[in-house]
């Protein structure tokens, strides 16, 4: 029919998708990547909540934070509250129900950062079979240290918020994720921080209309990580 828009698709044909969305540079740089191709038109951030704590499941980010990235993105927030500990079957029943409803919503993509993973990779693909939505990886098999040069390059500012000191030591919570953070990191360490080494949470970059405005917290060590902690300036306060 002319002019007429299938389901599961926007004014122009093209799919609805959301952004598995984690705070950090792969999900964030994904965004920028879907959207400067406009093959796909995004229409929300799937995020993980852990609800004992109110921040963002595995890299510790507060809530207000996530939704400072939301509004600067200038996209809406899905938002799965998980419990702490998880159980596997507990997230994806949790996880199952978010994705009915994201398909209700006319939803047929999933864009996932995972950069090189299989397991994961695989993970993803089986429990998005039969439902309707398909999962996109629009950073998959490139390089790291040339994608994580590539993410500096575009003007991603980004900090180490969660550090595995089993992998990495815990001096490097609460860097920059810059050119000099690649140059330190010991060998054996993903540039990208793609096995666990660290996590990053986003705060610049071409995927956001404005910069966040962020001061660093306390840097703690909790369940076997250390976390360096942001909290978002409040605008109406002037500090000395």
């Amino acid at each position: 029919m002319n002019g007429a828009t299938m389901p599961g698709t926007s004014p122009g044909g093209r799919p609805k998708a959301v952004v598995s969305w984690s705070s950090g540079k792969d999900s964030a740089f994904s965004l920028y990547e879907v959207r400067r191709t406009g093959e796909i038109d995004v229409v929300g951030l799937l995020t993980t909540v852990t609800e004992r704590f109110g921040r963002v499941s595995m890299h510790g980010v507060r809530e207000s934070v996530l939704e400072a990235q939301a509004v600067a993105a200038g996209l809406p927030l899905y938002r799965v509250s998980i419990p702490s500990p998880c159980p596997n079957e507990v997230y994806e029943a949790k996880m199952g129900e978010m994705i009915a409803r994201l398909r209700a919503d006319g939803v047929t993509r999933v864009v996932f950062g995972d950069l090189y993973l299989d397991d994961i990779r695989r993970y993803r693909e089986q429990h998005l079979a039969g439902t309707g939505i398909e999962p996109i990886f629009p950073l998959w098999g490139r390089p790291t240290d040339a994608l994580a040069r590539a993410m500096i390059r575009s003007g991603l500012r980004a900090t180490l918020v969660a550090v595995d000191p089993r992998k990495l030591p815990a001096r490097f919570a609460g860097r920059a994720f810059d050119e000099s953070l690649l140059a330190e990191l010991p060998p054996g360490v993903d540039p990208c921080g793609e096995n666990g080494e660290y996590h990053t949470c986003v705060t610049t970059g071409p995927m956001f209309a404005a910069p966040l405005k962020v001061r660093p917290g306390p840097i703690v060590e909790r369940d076997g990580f250390v976390f360096a902690d942001l909290i978002p300036e409040d605008p109406g306060v002037r500090r000395a």
